[in-house]
């Protein structure tokens, strides 16, 4: 008897995580099936994905983008809207795997309902650790969901740590090191940052990104996002993780042991290769990604990162040691100081400087219920317009 398919939910599949995921599916017809697509309001893009993949659930943002999306797509498929929709279809019985891949605080509730469900959550939305580490780790535990890190850098610590990785003091760990590309600023001369424009900024010399992550890659607050999150995931204080400028994206990162050994994950930059290693954990699937060829790339460099070019970092790490909700706060100021600069509205330089003034007044709590991580999130939005339109 054949075994059957693994159904898949896939939460942003219009996105580069989402794209990159159906690719890897549509190479083993014979291993995946797919139970639900997701978008906000990309509707032409989510109704080629339906005709293509024949999901029985399709959800947008809107009640309007759903109706367009049902004249546009076979009546088999069940075409919802909102965040009922979302939650439905991400703890919904018969998906086996749920990948998270909705950008920004907007995943956290949807992320949220498949770990509930006790789901096999692919996580690419970082910000649900960011913004609720604790009672998300929680709910993990108690649901026994399985949680598979598919950021680069996290895949790449998942996959360095022992099988029966239960803390970093029981498996001997000393320190994790993320890598970082440094984005497209890396060697722009500070004088020329505040100047520098959204198109050049999503510029990103080696990864194919959407242009909110391509922005916090510039400015590398998608490191320090990163810190938080693996400190949660991983069970790490955020000071025994470091941050290691590796600009050509081959290294995806790495973990020193305490004898002295250090492991790393190397691979071609193409988020194929952690999507193919958590859809298919523990086996392995081919992803599409080519070989890596060491010797045509030839060297390997490594620097620190200048906090004085990136500032973000020091915020991150800041709001890192707060824990309570200063997580959610950094992250709710930078979503809305990003969303500026690519309208234009502030500089460049401006992003950090939005972030840093709501976390300098930033009444610092400890969230003992996702309604408190909510009302952070609109609290820290709210006072970061306000830091902005004080710009402008």
């Amino acid at each position: 008897m054949k075994p059957s398919r693994q159904s898949i939910t896939i939460l942003g599949s219009t996105g580069s995580i989402g794209v990159s995921t159906l690719d890897v599916v549509a190479r083993h017809p014979h291993q995946y099936q797919v139970l639900a697509l997701t978008a906000n309001q990309r509707v032409e893009e989510l109704a080629q994905q339906c005709r293509k993949f024949h999901p029985r659930f399709a959800v947008l943002g809107t009640e309007v983008a759903a109706e367009k999306l049902r004249n546009l797509v076979d009546s088999q498929v069940e075409v919802l809207w909102g965040e009922e929709g979302l939650a439905l279809v991400a703890a919904h019985k018969e998906a086996d795997t749920v990948m998270a891949a909705i950008v920004g605080a907007a995943g956290l509730l949807p992320t949220l309902a498949a770990v509930k469900a006790g789901k096999k959550v692919l996580l690419a939305n970082k910000e649900a650790l960011v913004m609720a580490g604790p009672l998300f780790m929680d709910v993990v535990t108690e649901s026994k969901a399985t949680l598979l890190p598919i950021d680069s850098e996290h895949n790449a610590i998942f996959q360095c740590l022992p099988a029966d990785y239960c803390g970093r003091e029981k498996a001997g760990v000393r320190r994790l090191l993320l890598s970082a590309s440094g984005g497209p600023f890396r060697t722009t001369p500070l004088a020329d940052l505040a100047a520098m424009t959204p198109d050049q900024a999503c510029a990103h010399p080696n990864w194919s990104m959407g242009r909110k992550i391509s922005v916090d890659s510039a400015t590398m607050m998608n490191k320090g996002l990163e810190l938080i999150e693996a400190s949660w995931l991983f069970a790490v204080d955020a000071g025994d993780i470091d941050i290691l400028i590796h600009p050509q994206s081959i290294i995806h990162s790495l973990v020193e042991y305490v004898d002295g050994s250090v492991l790393a994950q190397l691979g071609n930059p193409d988020m194929r290769t952690p999507i193919a290693h958590a859809l298919a954990w523990p086996d392995r699937i081919d992803s599409g990604v080519s070989s890596l060829d060491l010797i045509a790339i030839a060297r390997l460099d490594f620097e620190a990162p200048d906090e004085q070019r990136f500032p973000a970092l020091s915020l991150a790490r800041a709001a890192a040691d707060s824990r309570g909700d200063g997580p959610a706060a950094l992250n709710a100021a930078n979503e809305v100081a990003v969303e500026a600069f690519l309208n234009e509205a502030i500089g460049f330089t401006r992003i950090a400087e939005v972030v840093d003034t709501v976390m300098q007044s930033w009444p610092l709590d400890e969230p003992r219920e996702l309604g408190a991580v909510q009302e952070a999130d609109r609290r820290a939005r709210a006072m970061a317009e306000q830091a902005i339109s004080q710009l402008a």
